[in-house]
This record gives C-alpha cells, sequence and structure tokens, in this order.
C-alpha cells in the first residue's frame, strides 16, 4: 500500500506540472516581452492576466480533486460550479454541476475526478454534465465524438495504483481508489454520443 501511494503521489505531481507548465510558461513569455519593449502593453498584460487566471483556476480545481478531502468539508452549489467553469474557460469543453444545494467534499472531489475522466472521452470538446439524487452521482459526457479507451474504462472498478496509467489519465486510478475506500460502487456506461458515471 505505501508503494502503491508512491506511486499515486508521482502519477498526481507529474499531472499537475504538465497542466501547469502552459500557463506559467505564458506568464514568463509575457514578462519577456515587457522587458525587451521596456514598458508593458496591453497585449502583454491580456496574455499575463489570462494566464494567471487559468493556472488559478486549475490550482484551485485539483486542489478539490486530488487533495485531502475532510468529510465534515462541505462545498456550496457556486462553489463547486464556478470551480468549474473557471476550469474550462477558454476550452472546447463545458462542465454543468446541478446539484443545487451544498454537498460533501469528498463527494465532489469523485465527481470533479469521474468529469474529469469523462473529458479524456471527449477529444473534441463537449459538454459534461453532473446530477446527484437520493445520494447517487451520475457524470456524465456528450460531445461530437466520444472516444472511450477499453483499457482505462473498461476496468475502472477495479483500477490499482500499480496499474500501467500514463500521469494524464491519474484520475482514473484516483477515483477507482477512493471508491473503493468510502465502500461505495461505480457503473460506466458508453456509447456512440455518451459516457457516463454512476457511483451509488
Amino acid at each position: 500500500m505505501v508503494d502503491d501511494s508512491a506511486r499515486l503521489a508521482t502519477l498526481v505531481g507529474s499531472r499537475l506540472c504538465h497542466d501547469l507548465v502552459s500557463p506559467v510558461g505564458a506568464i514568463s513569455n509575457g514578462l519577456e516581452l515587457i522587458a525587451l519593449s521596456g514598458s508593458p502593453g496591453p497585449e502583454e498584460m491580456d496574455l499575463i492576466a489570462e494566464s494567471c487566471a487559468s493556472a488559478r483556476a486549475r490550482i484551485n480545481f485539483f486542489r478539490v480533486a486530488f487533495g485531502l478531502a475532510s468529510p465534515e468539508h462541505m462545498v456550496g452549489h457556486n462553489e463547486a460550479a464556478k470551480l468549474m467553469a473557471d476550469y474550462c474557460l477558454g476550452g472546447r469543453l463545458t462542465m454543468d454541476w446541478q446539484p443545487d444545494l451544498g454537498v460533501a467534499r469528498k463527494d465532489v472531489q469523485l465527481a470533479y475526478l469521474a468529469a474529469m475522466c469523462c473529458e479524456t472521452a471527449l477529444p473534441l470538446g463537449g459538454r459534461v454534465q453532473i446530477l446527484e439524487s437520493d445520494g447517487v452521482w451520475r457524470i456524465t459526457g456528450t460531445g461530437p465524438r466520444v472516444t472511450v479507451d477499453p483499457d482505462l474504462w473498461g476496468p475502472l472498478n477495479r483500477l490499482q495504483a500499480d496499474d500501467d496509467i500514463a500521469p494524464n489519465r491519474v484520475q482514473f486510478a484516483c477515483l477507482a481508489l477512493l471508491v473503493a475506500s468510502a465502500g461505495r460502487t461505480l457503473a460506466v456506461h458508453s456509447g456512440d454520443a455518451a459516457v457516463s458515471i454512476e457511483i451509488r
């Protein structure tokens, strides 16, 4: 278990670094342009502002998706929806958070991880919708093209940290392990137009 946890930590670390390199690099480019021109212009400032917003949005989203979720911590509708909207800003994907009441952060974490799994099945972008009813969560991804990797989606309910998973797919292992540790179950449904994860 210690080895599994260490591997999972390195995969998550690699994923975070990969996703943050681009906006941080853009900030660096903006600062270099300012240094060359001698004074900041509107284009440089817009680039830096957009890149800072992107980095901040990803850090806040990942903090919930991959961070420690204490049982007593609740997340309100507005916060959960905003984190998802900010994460998608400027991309071809939208995420729609439907639960209208505050929910436990551990449930939000599972929903976010499932949403990230759905994101991988939408190479051309699309929409991920998060629904909850009587403690049952359904996260559904739809888009112009749905591509489900059977090596990831097939064994999702039994993935382990030591399985051969790339860092950009670490959400699959995290979701499987956290669902199991919570004593819950998940089911995957996929077709040509949609893919969904149900967590009970």
